[in-house]
């Protein structure tokens, strides 16, 4: 694991940028027309989720990025990524080739930014503003994205770091955060779906430090009580989710099916779908 710190003057203050890789999942091209036919399908009480097979898998498409921030902005809990993809352009709309209605950015591929768990900021463009929820240290995971919010599955489409913000930052003291753990981060579904847009839910996330499979590390996706265990690190379309409001709740499993003790981990959103 790369490591990366940065001081910002002239306040007093340390912000550490880690640079975190997993095993790259890219399918091989040759393997591509065979992909549809094996894709995993689960169902349960009226909901399927169906892997999302994605025409351009971005197999060297890299990300990295750089802290911008003032005094000022710091104290407001907020602050600035400067972006720096390859083998990948924003705003651009990515193929639909094969796939279901779903919802898709009119401004087309773009960043996810995902502070402390918390709901994504989409940024379009190679640089982005951000505001935290609180003062402290944060957990800021920033992923390149398809424009129809599909995040790139690959170990260098990703960076995960650190960042201490607000007038606390004057007076703690903070230990180096622990970016080494399995985390697991909420991405889509998000906000209101409508029309078209109902019939098929994105349901993706995103896992660093660790692999999915049969008989190791698993996603719990609890959705509006129907349980399913995911043993594939992939996009799924959800569909037969019903008008209105909907819960999905995410949890990483070791194992031994048990929740993995981690920094971030078990995170619930609501959702809601209208005719």
């Amino acid at each position: 694991m790369k490591k990366f710190y940065i001081l910002l003057l002239p306040t007093i203050l340390i912000v550490s940028i880690f640079s975190c890789n997993r095993k790259a999942t890219a399918t091989n091209n040759d393997n591509d027309k065979n992909k549809s036919a094996t894709l995993t399908t689960l169902q349960k009480n009226g909901i399927t989720l169906t892997e999302l097979f994605s025409v351009e898998q971005f197999e060297n498409a890299t990300l990295t990025q750089e802290l911008s921030a003032g005094s000022a902005d710091l104290d407001s809990n907020k602050f600035g990524l400067n972006f720096t993809a390859t083998n990948y352009e924003f705003g651009k709309q990515s193929d639909l080739t094969g796939l279901k209605t779903c919802a898709n950015a009119a401004k087309g591929q773009h960043v996810h930014v995902i502070v402390d768990n918390e709901p994504y900021t989409a940024v379009y463009t190679n640089a982005g503003k951000l505001k935290a929820s609180n003062d402290g240290q944060h957990t800021v995971l920033s992923f390149l994205s398809r424009s129809y919010h599909e995040s790139i599955k690959n170990k260098n489409a990703y960076v995960l770091s650190s960042v201490i913000t607000g007038k606390s930052r004057y007076l703690a003291r903070y230990a180096a955060p622990d970016l080494t753990s399995p985390m697991l981060f909420f991405s889509r579904p998000k906000g209101e779906y409508i029309g078209a847009e109902t019939d098929a839910v994105l349901l993706d996330f995103y896992v660093v430090n660790c692999d999915l499979s049969k008989d190791g590390y698993k996603v719990k996706a609890v959705i509006n009580g129907t349980e399913f265990i995911i043993t594939k690190w992939c996009g799924y379309f959800m569909e037969g989710l019903p008008i209105g409001e909907n819960t999905i709740k995410l949890t990483l499993l070791d194992k031994n099916n048990k929740p993995v003790e981690s920094p971030f981990n078990e995170v619930e959103r609501k959702i809601t779908l209208k005719k």
